[in-house]
């Protein structure tokens, strides 16, 4: 994987949570930038997990022990998607 040097800007309270050489906070790091792009489906789990060079499930374990959910639906969602799939099963309603 080919890492490139990127600058930011954060308030200098930060600069001991940002900088680290720790390879796991490194990673948790780089996937949390990742993120909003994940919830705003710019970018798939599969593609942030490619780009951090780790396998989608390692993705999906970060940011589950991170407190951040892979499948992110309300009750009424959840209805709606077993009485679809109870339809194709031919079962009632």
């Amino acid at each position: 994987m080919t890492f490139t040097d990127v600058k930011i800007s954060v308030p200098k309270e930060m600069e001991p949570y940002v900088i680290s050489t720790d390879q796991r906070t490194v990673l948790e790091r780089n996937a949390l930038l990742l993120y909003p792009y994940i919830k705003k489906m710019v970018i798939s789990h599969g593609k942030a997990a490619e780009i951090l060079g780790i396998c989608k499930n390692d993705l999906i374990e970060i940011f589950d022990e991170m407190g951040l959910p892979y499948l992110n639906f309300t009750m009424n969602e959840i209805e709606e998607e077993v009485a679809a799939f109870k339809r194709l099963k031919g079962e009632k309603v």
